[in-house]
């Protein structure tokens, strides 16, 4: 993952061991490229979205972590991403970053405003900062459930 929106062009693939009662099991986080970068070429975008298609469409996917800037209103690219989400019938937990930029208030307030324009229910949307560590366990915890789901 680089700070620089954009910068991944290509598919990573991370696995994580779990403890779990019946023993060690595996998970797959897949970090996808960045589409809200505007230097993008038409074909890179193109291929870009036949990427998330395709694994949207993976039997064993167990949802989809979507990382969102707490900072700002959905993007047209957000907006096409719910709608590839929505289209696939992914489970989806937005991870709201960045939460440290605001204060409380605010990031009450910018919670808010993001679930009612992405349409997510409660459980979907979990408010972080890197820095600070707000909302991690929070996020892990969310995380471990979605994988539990699949």
């Amino acid at each position: 993952m680089s700070a620089t929106p954009g910068k991944t062009r290509a598919l990573n693939v991370y696995e994580v061991q779990l403890a779990s009662p019946t023993g060690p099991r595996s998970l797959y986080f897949l970090d996808l490229p960045g589409y809200g970068y505007a230097r993008a070429s038409k074909a890179d975008r193109a291929a870009f979205a036949a990427l998330v298609r395709h694994v949207l469409h993976r039997p064993r996917l167990a949802g989809v972590v979507w990382l969102l800037d707490i900072r700002h209103e959905p993007s047209e690219g957000d907006r096409g991403m719910q709608d590839l989400l929505a289209a696939a019938g992914t489970r989806v937990l937005a991870a709201v970053t960045k939460s440290d930029k605001l204060s409380q208030a605010q990031r009450r307030q910018r919670e808010g405003t993001l679930r009612d324009a992405l349409a997510l229910d409660e459980d979907q949307l979990v408010v972080t900062s890197a820095r600070t560590g707000l909302g991690l366990p929070e996020l892990r915890e969310s995380i471990a459930a979605l994988a539990g789901a699949a």
